[in-house]
């Protein structure tokens, strides 16, 4: 690092990532490998999506983070009747009643908040899922022909249900690379689930104590962009990415398996997702096994197959395990 506020941010980012983990277990167990997707994203200035079946505490755990890191919040509720203006907000017509004069005045949707849970975002159509390309990539909402800021941070967490598909809309592949990270959330192991039972039928319920403001949220951001990144490192997160597009450069199983692959977005987040861990651990440079360990969750939403990678049973995290195995000769 380069000044000794640098070092001292660093061993910052380590206390509140402890600290985040430390109060989303009062209210979640298990999810580690989830809560620290979420921490990595968030270090990263990144928006994830959270994918499972009903009933694993996507929307509690999301709703804990917020709380854990004194953001303001916002939750959207997507449904086939949402329209966009339902997520920027609208204008409205307000008269003075001194004057009888008309004018227009813009009230803001819930899309101008820091933690935006867009839940079940793949029950509207595409139309007002587009609401949120803008938001997502430029911190921005443009209405009627004015550009809006958001203030930051800015998150977008959602979750997808992989199952009940009629009625659903899949996300199309531009605002899937908007997300940083695709998150699985499995089911608990049995000794978890025991413990969700115990905690989830009492009378009491866990109080969750901020851990980090928002003005140290963005400082912790810009430390996590200063952390070098070893040429190395780059050009490991760069031939991986590459080794996903069918062409010249790909993997064995890319040109049996892959439609298309992950673009230009995904060498980004691989080393912004590796600068992130590495800052969470307290560490001031990340390693390539950092990039292995961002890697299923940056590259999996990344992906299109063909027919014969559905006919042979083969999902995007077996290409990507593939690809991870394959890797270990190239340093």
């Amino acid at each position: 690092m380069t000044t000794d506020r640098d070092v001292e941010l660093l061993d910052r980012v380590a206390e509140v990532a402890e600290g985040l983990r430390r109060e989303v277990e009062k209210r979640i167990v298990g999810q580690t490998e989830v809560v620290q997707g979420l921490l990595t994203a968030l270090l990263a200035n990144g928006h994830a999506l959270l994918v499972g079946v009903p009933g694993l505490a996507k929307t509690l755990l999301i709703h804990t983070v917020a709380e854990a890191l004194d953001l303001e919040f916002s939750r959207i509720q997507f449904t086939p009747d949402l329209m966009p203006t339902d997520i920027t907000g609208t204008e409205v017509i307000e008269e003075d009643r001194t004057t009888g004069r008309r004018v227009f005045r813009f009230v803001k949707g819930p899309v101008f908040a820091n933690i935006v849970l867009a839940d079940e975002i793949n029950r509207t159509p595409p139309k007002t899922q587009a609401a949120l390309l803008q938001a997502m990539q430029e911190r921005a909402v443009t209405v009627a022909g004015e550009t809006l800021p958001l203030d930051p941070p800015f998150f977008v967490l959602a979750t997808q249900n992989p199952i009940e598909q009629e009625g659903t809309y899949p996300l199309p592949e531009a605002q899937l690379d908007r997300f940083m990270l695709e998150l699985p959330i499995g089911y608990p192991s049995r000794e978890e689930e025991e413990e969700v039972a115990m905690r989830t039928t009492g009378l009491e319920g866990a109080e969750i104590h901020p851990v980090v403001s928002a003005a140290e949220l963005i400082e912790l951001q810009q430390l996590v962009r200063r952390i070098p990144a070893p040429p190395s490192l780059v050009s490991f997160a760069v031939r991986l990415a590459r080794a996903t597009r069918p062409g010249d450069e790909a993997a064995p199983v890319t040109r049996r398996y892959v439609a298309w692959g992950a673009g230009p977005r995904a060498s980004q987040f691989l080393v912004l997702g590796a600068k992130a861990r590495a800052a969470a651990r307290g560490d001031a440079m990340p390693t390539i096994d950092d990039i292995r360990a961002v890697a299923p969750a940056v590259l999996a939403h990344r992906l299109v197959l063909n027919f014969e990678a559905e006919a042979d049973g083969r999902g995007t995290r077996h290409i990507i395990s593939e690809l991870l195995k394959e890797s270990e000769g190239w340093t």
